[in-house]
């Protein structure tokens, strides 16, 4: 495996954006949680929320739902930030529709480049921006899963449960965003009924595309990429298997790893394969590919 991710770590260097370096010097090389965050925070605005880029397809520097996700994601890995979580719920706060929960992105995204499907979604009949369980069910759970408490999460929180207790949606990102809300919101009681109606709703839905599925499709280890995810004892051995090989063999000449949908400009495309560069990393270290 040396070879893979020495090749791997010169990409990063050349490559990445000194966010990504600085995770990856602190998933490999013992750097520091307090130089993540500090590369972290030049994404913030002073109203507490993330943009600036931060979600490579959004250009956009004003702040945005997705990005505030991605913030709290990589706070929930190098080390939970209290006062970064209050920022950005704080900021949640002010852009959070009726129903509780935030939109996927906001109309300020239109004046900046950004790729196509990044289009505000309105009610037809208002016009009003309308709440998305894809990011407000994912920024949930990693609010519920460190026990952090504030006031915008109790209504976005009912509103999670209304949309999953509902009709079931459609996409990908919708049924990962339903799933990490219910593994991690503090009712399980309530939640296991609802894990089993999705889990089951998901595998025979055919969004969990086999390996070797070309296209932007979410593979096994896209749903489960650790040992102890959620949906990891619903899938083989031998899926698993074959998707870490599969994996293995898109590493680029250059060290990187791809994109499997495409960029709307050569930096963007750069900067998402930085991120997916030490994702895949991250993932094939979890799983014993590398020493």
């Amino acid at each position: 495996m040396a070879p893979i991710f020495q090749k791997a770590e010169k990409f990063i260097w050349a490559n990445g954006r000194l966010l990504e370096r600085r995770l990856f010097a602190f998933y490999f090389k013992d750097g520091s949680a307090e130089a993540v965050k500090r590369a972290l925070c030049a994404f913030q605005n002073l109203d507490g929320g993330f943009g600036n880029a931060l979600e490579p397809d959004i250009r956009c520097p004003d702040s945005q739902p997705v990005p505030c996700q991605h913030a709290l994601e990589i706070l929930d890995d190098v080390g939970w930030d209290v006062e970064l979580a209050q920022q950005i719920c704080d900021f949640l706060l002010t852009v959070t529709t009726a129903e509780g929960g935030v939109p996927w992105v906001l109309p300020s995204v239109e004046d900046y480049p950004h790729a196509t499907w990044w289009r505000p979604e309105r009610d037809p009949e208002s016009g009003n921006l309308i709440a998305s369980i894809n990011p407000t069910g994912i920024i949930c759970a990693l609010l519920h899963k460190n026990k952090f408490k504030h006031s915008w999460l109790d209504g976005a929180t009912d509103f999670c449960w209304q949309v999953i207790e509902g009709p079931l949606p459609d996409g990908m990102h919708n049924a990962g965003a339903m799933l990490d809300f219910l593994r991690y919101v503090p009712d399980q009681q309530r939640a296991q009924t609802q894990i089993e109606r999705h889990v089951q709703r998901l595998l025979d839905s055919g969004l969990v595309a086999p390996a070797g599925e070309d296209g932007y499709v979410w593979k096994p280890l896209d749903w489960a990429p650790y040992p102890n995810d959620l949906l990891r004892d619903h899938f083989s051995a031998a899926q698993i298997q074959s998707h870490l090989s599969e994996i293995l063999a898109e590493q680029q000449a250059d060290g990187g790893w791809p994109i499997s949908f495409p960029a709307f400009s050569p930096a963007c495309e750069m900067e998402w394969r930085g991120w997916q560069t030490v994702k895949r990393l991250k993932m094939l270290a979890a799983n014993g590919w590398l020493q």
